[in-house]
């Protein structure tokens, strides 16, 4: 993949599943999994083991489930995304709904091979996001869409050493595309040497680029039942690195036609602290801590097939943390309710925040149900309303550049909101 080192654009390098969607974690992360964690806003989810979903956060929870389960289901995420603000040459700009909404696929299986340990097949992701400020943005130099399709498939064992402690560890198969562009604001000329100037339009692009890449990483869990109401879990997994190669094209890389190059961008490692605490038969109170290495994202370089390689951008993001709270009601033998709230810190401050990643703080409100019609077979739903909150915008970031001096400079504000609805169907053997 290839990105000019005279366009100062940020890469929106993010996953989702089967098909892009919008961010609803910090940073380009996805949270989405199942439509049983997402009644709770994913909270306690190290520390159940509601069905073979639960594997996808904590390997260590398949000692949890007895004979031979499948899990799958679809999460719709509708978001709400806006851009505005002011380009120094252009004016005022708006794009509105600039994420774009799509279902977000998972199918999970476990089976229990003895007493001890317990195998487990999951397909997911953990990452997500597909962007488009369209091309009549006012400040599309500095980026107007983004987007990367994966897909992860992660085998797991999981072995309890005895009626307290248990563990696991998966291999992790990462597979995904993506793209990025950003294009001519107005109608100009651009020097492209002394007292030589070439004419483009509205809409052409400055760059784009696209590549693929496959890769490799590994999860690990462990679950400690303090006692019969108390239960500690714990999760790791770790950074992949994707290489993604293909090509760039457009007037901002100072060459015609098109260059083969590689992008190599870390999604960075995970952990995941949880705790499950049963206070009534019928009531239970669960939490979770999230960390994200996102400090591993800070900057961008590309390195082309013909041996030279370029500095693009500054990302200088920060690690992040995720706290949730949620709560589990059996009502009766058949119906189960859910609830929870949560907290995704942003991983970007206001100086290195992009149009093409709209990252800032969320808070979740989440509220689900599962319903058992038989012993076997039970249905989950949940439903969650993020609010985000309103976010600076400043382009360039770090000092003036070649983009500024032709385009202008850009000062806006991001804001929106996002609902996402789910449901997971659920069979024992």
């Amino acid at each position: 993949m290839t990105i000019s080192a005279r366009t100062p654009l940020s890469m929106a390098v993010v996953l989702g599943l089967l098909s892009s969607t919008q961010v609803s974690a910090a940073g380009f992360q996805l949270a989405e999994y199942s439509g049983t964690g997402l009644g709770r806003a994913y909270a306690g989810e190290a520390a159940m083991a509601d069905n073979a979903s639960a594997q996808w956060r904590n390997p260590a929870m398949l000692t949890y489930l007895e004979g031979t389960q499948i899990s799958g289901g679809v999460l719709y995420v509708e978001p709400n995304i806006d851009v505005k603000g002011t380009s120094s040459i252009a004016g005022y700009t708006e794009s509105n709904d600039i994420a774009n909404s799509a279902p977000v696929p998972n199918l999970y299986i476990s089976h229990q091979l003895n007493d001890k340990y317990t195998l487990g097949l999951a397909l997911g992701s953990n990452y997500g996001m597909e962007t488009d400020l369209g091309r009549d943005f006012k400040a599309s130099q500095y980026g107007n869409e983004a987007k990367i399709m994966t897909v992860e498939a992660v085998a797991s064992l999981a072995y309890k050493l005895n009626d307290q402690f248990s563990f696991g560890g998966g291999v992790r198969f990462v597979t995904g595309e993506g793209k990025i562009g950003a294009t001519v604001p107005f109608d100009t000329t651009i020097p492209v040497a002394p007292n030589v100037n070439i004419p483009v339009s509205k809409g052409d692009y400055l760059k784009y680029v696209e590549g693929t890449d496959s890769s490799w990483g590994y999860v690990l869990g462990a679950a400690w039942q303090i006692n019969d109401h108390n239960r500690l879990g714990f999760a790791y997994k770790s950074e992949v690195m994707m290489d993604f190669e293909g090509h760039g094209e457009g007037i901002g890389f100072g060459f015609a036609g098109k260059k083969d190059g590689k992008l190599s961008v870390a999604l960075p490692a995970t952990a995941e602290v949880s705790t499950y605490h049963q206070i009534t038969s019928q009531w239970a109170l669960h939490s979770s801590i999230n960390w994200t290495q996102w400090s591993s994202f800070e900057e961008l370089k590309v390195k082309f097939n013909d041996g030279t390689n370029s500095h693009i951008k500054q990302e200088n993001w920060k690690d992040s943390y995720r706290f949730a709270v949620g709560t589990t009601y059996a009502l009766n033998q058949k119906l189960t309710l859910r609830g929870g709230i949560a907290y995704d810190m942003s991983a970007v401050g206001d100086k290195y925040r992009t149009t093409t990643i709209p990252e800032t703080d969320r808070t979740w409100l989440s509220a689900g149900a599962s319903y058992a019609f038989s012993k076997q077979f039970t249905l989950d739903g949940g439903l969650t309303y993020i609010m985000a909150r309103t976010a600076s915008i400043t382009e360039p970031r770090d000092h003036s550049d070649d983009q500024a001096a032709q385009f202008g400079n850009f000062t806006g504000e991001i804001s929106g909101d996002v609902w996402i609805a789910g449901i997971q169907a659920n069979y024992r053997f």
